[in-house]
C-alpha cells in the first residue's frame, strides 16, 4: 500500500509538470503527451505488478518502481518546448527537429506500454482499451504532422531500440528499471540514428564538431561495452593475457573505426582539433588547471575515505556522497559562466573516461580492475543493484544533460529568453544543490516526513530555498542571463522539481535536471 501511495503521488507531480507545459505551449503534440500520459499512468501498474511476481522478460532493479510515467513523458515534452521556442524564433530546422524528438519518444513509451499490456496475464480489458484510443491519437498527430522521412527514422529509432533493449537487459540485469532503461537506451538509441543520418549526409552537410563528438563518444563507449561483453562471456577475462588483449582491442578500434568516423564528420584530424580548441584562449587553460585541480581533490576524497573506513562498514554515509555533489557544482559552475563549449567537450570526455574505467573495473581487468571495485564499493548505495556501479556515471549525466541539450544552432538570445536563460544551470540548480541539500538537510534536521516515503518536509524547504539562492547568484555573476519577469514560473518549476525529488523511486541524478530542462525552457 505505501508503494502504491509513493506512485500516486509521483505521478500527482509528474502530470502537474505535463499540464503546466500544456498550459504554455497550446497545440496537438501536448494534447497528445496528456493522452500518452494518462494511458502510462495505468499500465505502470501493470509494470509493477509483473516487477512484483517476476514475471518481466529481464530483471529489473527491484527496489524502486517501474517508472514508466516519468520516463514516458521525458522525450516528447523536450520535443514540444523545443519545437515551440524555435517557432517562436524562426528556426526551422531545430523546430523539425522537436517534432521529430517528441514523436520518437512517444513511439518508444508507447511500444513499452504495449509491451507490459503483452505480459500480463489476465489481460486488462479497460487499459488496452484507453491504450488503444491514446495510441491512435497518437498516430493520427503522427500522419499529418511528419514527413515520410521522419516517419522512417521514427520507426528506424524503435527497431535500435528494440534489439538495444535485448542486448542491454540480457547483459545487465538489475541496472535499470523499466523506465530507466526506457530513458537510457531510448537516448542511446536516438543518438545512435542521428549519428547513422549524419554519417550518411557528411558529404552535404559539415556537423558542428561538439555535437559530433557527444554522439560518436557515446556510440563508441556502447559498442565497446557489447563487444567485450560478448568476447568475455566465452574466455575469462581475469587473467593478464586478456587485460593486454582489452586495452590492445580499446586503441584499436579506438584509433582504427571510431577516430575515423569523428574525423569524416567534422572533416578534420580529431585530435588535431582537440588539441587547439583546448588551447584556444587563456580562460580554457585556466579552466583545464582549475579542473585538473578539482579532479586531484577528488581522488584524493576517495583515498581518505578508503583508508578512514572501518571493516565493519561498507557503505557510505549520505554526507560522503554529496562530496561528490559539491566538487562537480564547483566544476561546473565557471564552465558555465565562462565557456560553455569547453564545459560540453570535457563532459563528453569525462563521460568515455568514466565508463572505460567502470569497463576495467567490471570485467576485472589488470592492474586497476580489483583496485577499482575496492574503492567504489564503498560509495555504493542502494541504487547500484545491478553488475555495473552507475551512481557517479549518473550524477555526470545528469550535471551534462541540461549542457548537451541546450540549443546552440541558432541565435540562443531568441530561443532561450527568460526562464530559458537558466537551462544550461538545469543540473547544478537540481542535482548540485537542490538534492544534495534535501538529502543532507533533510537526513540531520527533518523530522516530518512526506506520506510514503523518507524524504521530509524540512528536506524539501530548504533544497528550494537554496535553489532560490542560487538563482539569485547566478544573476549576479552571469550577466548573460536575464530573468526579466518569469520569477514566479521559475519558483513554480523548482518547486515541482523538488517535490520529485521528494517522491520519486527513479534515479534523481538522471531524472530530475531533465524535468527542470523542460519547465524553464516551457
Amino acid at each position: 500500500m505505501m508503494v502504491s501511495k509513493l506512485v500516486l503521488l509521483e505521478a500527482l507531480v509528474v502530470f502537474a509538470v505535463v499540464l503546466s507545459v500544456h498550459g504554455v505551449v497550446w497545440d496537438r503534440f501536448s494534447w497528445c503527451v496528456l493522452a500518452l500520459a494518462i494511458q502510462a499512468f495505468y499500465v505502470q501498474y501493470k509494470w509493477d505488478r509483473l516487477l512484483q511476481a517476476g514475471a518481466a522478460v529481464f530483471q529489473f532493479r527491484t527496489a524502486a518502481g517501474s517508472g514508466l510515467l516519468p520516463a514516458s513523458v521525458v522525450m516528447p515534452l523536450l520535443g514540444v518546448v523545443l519545437k515551440e521556442r524555435c517557432r517562436t524564433a524562426g528556426c526551422l530546422s531545430l523546430e523539425r527537429f522537436g517534432v521529430l524528438l517528441s514523436a520518437t519518444g512517444m513511439a518508444l513509451a508507447f511500444f513499452l506500454s504495449l509491451l507490459a499490456l503483452g505480459l500480463t496475464r489476465p489481460v486488462p480489458t479497460n487499459t488496452c482499451i484507453l491504450s488503444g484510443l491514446a495510441g491512435s491519437a497518437i498516430v493520427y498527430i503522427m500522419k499529418h504532422s511528419l514527413l515520410v522521412s521522419e516517419v522512417i527514422e521514427v520507426l528506424e529509432v524503435l527497431l535500435i531500440f528494440v534489439y538495444l533493449s535485448m542486448i542491454v537487459l540480457y547483459l545487465l540485469p538489475r541496472c535499470f528499471t523499466p523506465g530507466e532503461a526506457l530513458l537510457v537506451l531510448g537516448g542511446i538509441s536516438f543518438v545512435l540514428n542521428q549519428l547513422i543520418k549524419r554519417s550518411l549526409n557528411a558529404v552535404e552537410d559539415q556537423g558542428e564538431p561538439v555535437d559530433c563528438l557527444l554522439m560518436v563518444a557515446v556510440v563508441a563507449v556502447v559498442l565497446l561495452g557489447m563487444f567485450f561483453a560478448a568476447l568475455f562471456f566465452f574466455i575469462d577475462s581475469r587473467t593478464w593475457t586478456s587485460s593486454v588483449f582489452f586495452y590492445m582491442m580499446t586503441a584499436v578500434l579506438g584509433l582504427g573505426i571510431f577516430m575515423p568516423w569523428l574525423h569524416s564528420l567534422i572533416r578534420k584530424h580529431p585530435l588535431l582539433w582537440l588539441t587547439r580548441f583546448l588551447f584556444q584562449t587563456q580562460t580554457r587553460l585556466y579552466l583545464l588547471v582549475y579542473w585538473t585541480l578539482l579532479a586531484a581533490i577528488a581522488c584524493a576524497v576517495v583515498f581518505y575515505q578508503n583508508a578512514r573506513q572501518s571493516a565493519e562498514s561498507n557503505q557510505s554515509s549520505t554526507m560522503i556522497r554529496k562530496y561528490f555533489h559539491v566538487i562537480v557544482v564547483a566544476t561546473y559552475i565557471p564552465g558555465l559562466i565562462y565557456d560553455q563549449q569547453l564545459l560540453y567537450v570535457a563532459s563528453v570526455v569525462c563521460l568515455a573516461v568514466f565508463l572505460f574505467l567502470e569497463y576495467v573495473r567490471y570485467f576485472h581487468i589488470q592492474p586497476l580492475g580489483q583496485t577499482l571495485q575496492h574503492m567504489l564499493v564503498l560509495f555504493l548505495d542502494e541504487r547500484d543493484s545491478g553488475p555495473l556501479i552507475l551512481t557517479h556515471i549518473y550524477l555526470l549525466l545528469g550535471m551534462s544533460s541540461s549542457v548537451w541539450l541546450f540549443p546552440r544552432s541558432c541565435d540562443s538570445s531568441k530561443i532561450l529568453s527568460g526562464t530559458g536563460a537558466f537551462a544550461p544551470y538545469s543540473g547544478v540548480l537540481a542535482v548540485g544543490v537542490g538534492d544534495s541539500v534535501a538529502s543532507v538537510c533533510g537526513s540531520t534536521l527533518g523530522e516530518i516526513r512526506w506520506p510514503g516515503t523518507k524524504k521530509t518536509l524540512e528536506g524539501t524547504m530548504l533544497s528550494i530555498f537554496a535553489q532560490v539562492i542560487f538563482v539569485t547568484l547566478i544573476l549576479i555573476f552571469d550577466s548573460s542571463v536575464k530573468l526579466n519577469a518569469g520569477y514566479t514560473w521559475l519558483l513554480a518549476s523548482i518547486t515541482l522539481v523538488s517535490l520529485l525529488e521528494a517522491y520519486t523511486t527513479q534515479i534523481d541524478n538522471l531524472l530530475l535536471p531533465i524535468y527542470l530542462h523542460i519547465l524553464l525552457m516551457a
